[in-house]
């Protein structure tokens, strides 16, 4: 014997056009995806910045600026 499962209710127009233009929540999930992302993109300005040729760079920069000729 087959198990019964619930009978769906039918999707009216009126029920279908109030689902597919719901838009709660989308201004949460645009948030986390941009919070995830500012997340991966500080992860590799990080990766990048402790590279010792970049900290080379850098102190060299802030040598220069500092110098006073």
């Amino acid at each position: 014997m087959k198990p019964r499962h619930p009978r769906l209710p039918r999707l009216t127009r009126v029920r279908a056009a109030r689902l597919f233009t719901d838009e709660s929540g989308a201004a949460t999930a645009e948030y986390a995806v941009a919070t995830m992302a500012a997340v991966a993109f500080a992860g590799l300005l990080v990766v990048i910045m402790r590279s010792d040729e970049v900290r080379g760079i850098l102190t060299d920069l802030v040598r220069r600026a500092l110098t006073v000729e």
